[in-house]
């Protein structure tokens, strides 16, 4: 078996290097060992303006420091007497009616960065602004319950930090029956087969070629699992809708995955902002309409969390170009069937009240709503995953 074939292959080894090997385990893990409750994350990717989300339409301050980018009260979804939803967001309305949403403001955590790059890695590490990690809290969390594998797959084609874990990674792909294919090369195949080659259990690459192996065992069974279901709700024609349609197809078909990740990205919204978040929230409320209503058909929801974020939000104050710049806190909102606080969950911002560069003071620690959603939701050790202890909000 010579190595510089194998490097010849590396469109093969590098979708197949994060199908981890400890997936096959998983047909040999029951339901009911793995539990059924689902977490789907949905990441905002640029910054989404939380202030034009979420709208403080009887807010002097806000019409005054965005005179050509606030909306009027006649433009928005009304929630109460002081705040309304962006007129892109009718599906979300929808929810809140049922119970089925809760709005959580001013997240962001201490001494904020205002880099995409590395307040993304903030977020998806948890750890604090002024210190690094190779691992994410999702993958922290496949490392420390990796004795009842716990599978988590991101809709992308590379793997972000947050799946990453010291030794455990989850999946990415955007497409089960492209992963099944790819594991079937000829070339993995004839891998299989010299498996005890001594090549291979010496060489330094051995190690990735056992794992690309063992991939064919994870591919087949996520194929084969979820190719019996088909969708029973018609989805946008976009891109996160495929990815969300996707993940109802895995949820709907029994597959024992705990964590799906997915993302919507276009929300730097240093110029013409209006149009701009307009289209994209109009993109996120629509597709995850038809992703609950998929869930709800399949009597799936109740078992289903989805948490949308963004890596910050944006400054109180316009700039020039009709648009705003990179700000703090934010808001984070929770849909699912079983949350034990609807609507708001706390006060909306305090434009009186601003740190010295004008930006919004964050309240709520995004850790804590991590922390709750590990301990009331996945029913796991919270303490171990984030590496210290943070209050448990109260919405779960």
């Amino acid at each position: 078996m010579e190595r510089r074939k194998f490097i010849k292959q590396s469109s093969l080894a590098s979708s197949l290097f994060f199908v981890p090997s400890f997936v096959k385990a998983f047909e040999q893990i029951s339901s009911k060992q793995l539990g059924y409750k689902r977490l789907v994350i949905v990441q905002l990717s640029g910054g989404n303006d939380g202030l034009n989300t979420l709208i403080p339409f009887r807010n002097d301050l806000y019409y005054k420091e965005r005179p050509s980018l606030s909306i009027s009260e006649n433009d928005i979804i009304k929630l109460n007497d002081e705040l309304g939803l962006h007129s892109s967001l009718l599906p979300l309305k929808k929810l809140y009616d049922n119970g089925n949403l809760t709005v959580i403001n001013n997240v962001g955590y201490p001494n904020p960065v205002r880099s995409h790059f590395r307040s993304m890695d903030i977020w998806q590490t948890a750890t604090d602004s002024n210190k690094y990690s190779q691992t994410g809290w999702l993958g922290r969390y496949l490392d420390e319950y990796a004795e009842h594998p716990h599978l988590g797959i991101e809709f992308d084609d590379s793997l972000s930090l947050v799946l990453k874990g010291s030794k455990l990674n989850g999946i990415a792909t955007k497409n089960p029956q492209s992963l099944f294919n790819l594991s079937k090369d000829p070339y993995l195949k004839h891998l299989g087969r010299n498996l005890n080659d001594t090549h291979l259990n010496e060489h330094n690459l051995g190690y990735l070629y056992k794992t690309m192996i063992e991939a064919q065992s994870s591919a087949k069974y996520i194929y084969e699992t979820t190719k019996t279901v088909s969708n029973k709700t018609a989805y946008p024609d976009n891109k996160f809708a495929s990815q969300l349609k996707t993940t109802a197809q895995f949820i709907n078909s029994g597959i024992e995955t705990k964590v799906f990740y997915s993302s919507l990205g276009g929300f730097d919204t240093h110029v013409n902002q209006l149009n701009t978040q307009k289209r994209l929230l109009k993109i996120y409320a629509e597709s995850i309409e038809a992703f609950v209503e998929d869930l709800k058909i399949n009597n799936t929801f109740k078992d289903t969390l989805i948490l949308t974020f963004s890596e910050f939000g944006r400054r109180v104050k316009q700039n020039a170009s009709i648009g705003t710049d990179h700000g703090t806190a934010n808001n984070v909102f929770v849909i699912g069937d079983q949350l034990k606080k609807q609507g708001l969950y706390n006060d909306s911002p305090d434009l009186n009240n601003l740190d010295e560069n004008g930006d919004l003071k964050f309240e709520i620690d995004f850790r804590t709503i991590y922390a709750t959603v590990l301990n009331k939701w996945l029913e796991v050790n919270d303490e171990k995953i984030l590496t210290r202890s943070f209050n448990h909000l109260q919405f779960l």
